[in-house]
């Protein structure tokens, strides 16, 4: 006949088991977001060290002047991102946002083609800290806090 297991044991593997538990849940949260981790470069970044074609990745810079083209389509464009010692093509399909324009920061999420254009899922316009609405461009200071005030 066996002897029933100890409380102190059992209490001691419960805990080991639940320890495994977590590391094990902790491993697969791990590997299943490898791929959703994204990695920011800059252009001169990318153009030394550029990652594998097709990986998930973040350009950031400034938009060359003279650099957006629009094609024929209407929702393709294209334009140069640069850090002022590289420069980066890229092609966007998509709803360009309302504060992208040339000599402006811009963040493009996507991936390098083979042909070395940068091919951008997603694009966000960067603006500086100096940023006022539209809306609100043509005030003085004064009425801009008095329209702040108001929505308050």
């Amino acid at each position: 006949m066996s002897q029933p297991i100890k409380a102190k044991h059992q209490r001691l593997v419960l805990v080991l088991v639940a320890l495994a538990a977590l590391i094990g849940a902790g491993l697969l949260a791990a590997w299943a977001l490898r791929s959703q981790a994204s990695f920011f470069y800059l252009p001169a970044e990318m153009a030394a060290n550029p990652p594998e074609v097709g990986r998930a990745v973040r350009l950031g810079g400034m938009v060359e002047t003279g650099s957006i083209k629009r094609e024929a389509d209407g929702v393709t464009i294209n334009f140069v991102i640069t850090d002022g010692k590289a420069r980066v093509p890229v092609r966007f399909k998509g709803i360009v946002p309302d504060l992208f324009k040339e000599n402006s920061g811009a963040v493009a999420d996507g991936k390098r083609g083979p042909d070395g254009v940068f091919v951008a899922d997603n694009l966000l316009a960067k603006h500086d800290e100096k940023y006022v609405p539209r809306e609100m461009k043509d005030m003085t200071a004064g009425q801009a806090r008095q329209a702040v005030e108001v929505t308050k």
